[in-house]
């Protein structure tokens, strides 16, 4: 069975950081592109980042470049989701996805049964305010 553990979320200052960290299991995690989805309170899903199976290219939304970083370590099984200069607007809960093979580079989705993830995380809850 698939499993996504999220964990590292919490209440920070605006320009503060955290980092999200995803523990995967039920696959071989190290064969499969990876993503951080997230949702803002009253809002529909968005894409943040994704990185491929070898962590050795990564992409960001351009709400995000600049100050996330996606990055994995497949010997663990985890990826990880390095958020500095928090803003306001990154309220939300963020959800690790595993990607189905090739659909790495479909990122306008709109919905979860649109796009090309097939396994989520239960998410995890990320509140930037003073």
């Amino acid at each position: 069975e698939v499993q996504l553990v999220e964990s590292g979320g919490g209440l920070v200052q605006p320009g503060g950081s955290l980092r999200l960290s995803c523990v995967a299991s039920g696959f071989t995690f190290s064969d499969y592109d990876m993503s951080w989805v997230r949702q803002a309170p009253g809002k529909g899903l968005e894409w943040v980042s994704d990185i491929n199976s070898g962590g050795g290219d990564s992409s960001n939304a351009d709400s995000v470049k600049g100050r996330f970083t996606v990055s994995r370590d497949n010997g663990k099984n985890v990826m990880f989701l390095q958020m500095n200069s928090l803003k306001a607007e990154d309220t939300a809960v963020y959800y690790c996805a595993k990607i189905r093979r090739g659909g790495r580079h479909y990122r306008n989705w709109e919905s979860a049964s649109d796009s090309p993830l097939d396994a989520w995380g239960q998410g995890t809850l990320v509140i930037v305010s003073s």
